[in-house]
């Protein structure tokens, strides 16, 4: 980890959403699922949101030897977004505890605030990681 690593950090990231991040292809396996309103898939925006603390750290990782990986995520979904529409999350690092990141997170679709909570992240050494991953696939 870079000095730089440092609350205050701030992102902000934009993806206009394809049919492929609504509920319906969450878990195609899912008969439930498939018969679902086509709407972003809260599945779907948390993994948004961690994409937008990623790009919002990795300039302050020694990336990609350096990763970070999720933790908890305690946040809201509140409004429908339907495809076609762009979403923009907005993320803030606001405390670095050794390798612990804690962040606030939102997300907006031009039209409602769909999301806001808060999110952890744990940096990894990539190798190490796989490492222990692989040691525990082998048992």
């Amino acid at each position: 980890m870079k000095a730089s690593l440092q609350p205050g950090i701030k992102f902000e990231h934009t993806f206009t959403l394809p049919r492929s991040k609504m509920v319906p292809a969450l878990y195609p396996e899912a008969e439930e699922f498939l018969a679902m309103p086509d709407v972003f898939a809260t599945g779907f925006l948390v993994g948004f949101l961690e994409w937008a603390c990623i790009r919002a750290i990795n300039p302050h990782l020694d990336w990609p030897e350096e990763q970070s990986l999720g933790t908890h995520i305690d946040v809201s979904h509140v409004a429908a977004t339907p495809p076609g529409l762009s979403v923009t999350a907005t993320v803030e690092l606001i405390a670095v505890e050794g390798r612990k990141l804690t962040f606030t997170v939102a997300a907006h679709d031009g039209v409602d605030l769909i999301s806001q909570g808060r999110h952890e992240r744990f940096v990894i050494n990539k190798e190490k990681f796989e490492a222990k991953v692989s040691a525990k696939a082998a048992r």
